[in-house]
This record gives structure tokens, sequence and C-alpha cells, in this order.
């Protein structure tokens, strides 16, 4: 397939089926192929960027984020780090974290 001069299609791949997840592909080998499989990736991407999704999976975690912004939203294990309410998610709001 070409797209603005570039041939991608074997560059494609980059979404898994059912196109949850990006996952970037391997680069080439060749210097010659890497201008198409950069734009190739940036095209899965953007697509991945542009779907409208009902829902996030947020991954558990058993640490602390380092640098907690206001704002962010984490999964706690609630035994390994346990921020007050046990298991769940939080967001940190005020220098805290508040479970939602």
């Amino acid at each position: 397939m070409q797209i603005g001069g570039f041939a991608v299609s074997k560059w494609m791949s980059s979404l898994k089926a059912g196109g949850d997840m990006y996952t970037p592909t391997q680069p080439p080998t060749d210097p010659g192929e890497f201008q198409s499989w950069a734009y190739g990736e940036l095209l899965a991407l953007s697509r991945q960027l542009q779907g409208a999704m009902d829902w996030i999976t947020l991954d558990v975690r058993s640490v602390a984020p380092a640098k907690p912004r206001a704002g962010m939203c984490v999964n706690a294990d609630g035994s390994n780090w346990n921020p007050g309410g046990g298991a769940g998610i939080y967001q940190y709001l005020s220098g805290a974290w508040v479970k939602l």
C-alpha cells in the first residue's frame, strides 16, 4: 500500500488482532526501509489514539509511583502497597491518595 508516497503495507501489523492495543513492530535492518517502517508505525499510533474507547485498564501496582502528580489514578494491590483503604483505584489529590 502506498500512503503519502511511502510503501507501508508490510509495516501495518502494529495493531494486534481485534485492534485493542498498539504493539510496535521490529524495525527493519535495511536502512532503506526505515522511513516506510516509521511512517507505518506513526499511522498505527494515530489510529490507536483516535479510536474511541469507553473503558480503561489500570495495571495493579504493588508499589506507589515514585513521583505522584495531582490527578494521577492508579490501581493499588492493597497488600504490598495499601494507600489506606485496601485494594482498589486511587487518585492523587492534595498530596494524598484518595480511594475512588
